[in-house]
């Protein structure tokens, strides 16, 4: 039986979006993957943007409806059909 890929929908909000040249995308996955390899694996695919990395590693993290940002990125699971929001710090208010 061949795997097949599961997708995991990304949406960039603000400055992250604009980092990413992109306001949303899907990722292709061979299951569940930890919230540091998304975000490696979000870098790779945007070499032409100098920011992303930086820029994603500071955003508050939404998965669903719930929030992340707080957690060990290399300890929270994403799992195929999931969306995965990243919201950059805000000035002001």
């Amino acid at each position: 039986m061949v795997n097949e890929m599961q997708v995991i929908r990304v949406h960039y909000w603000a400055a992250a979006r604009s980092a990413a040249g992109v306001a949303e995308e899907d990722v292709d996955v061979p299951g569940p993957v930890t919230l540091a390899d998304l975000r490696a694996d979000l870098v790779r695919r945007h070499p032409e943007s100098d920011r992303l990395a930086d820029v994603i590693k500071v955003c508050s993290v939404v998965i669903g409806d719930r929030p992340v940002s707080s957690s060990d990125p290399g300890s929270v699971l994403v799992e195929p059909g999931d969306t995965v929001e990243f919201l950059p710090p805000f000035a002001g208010g």
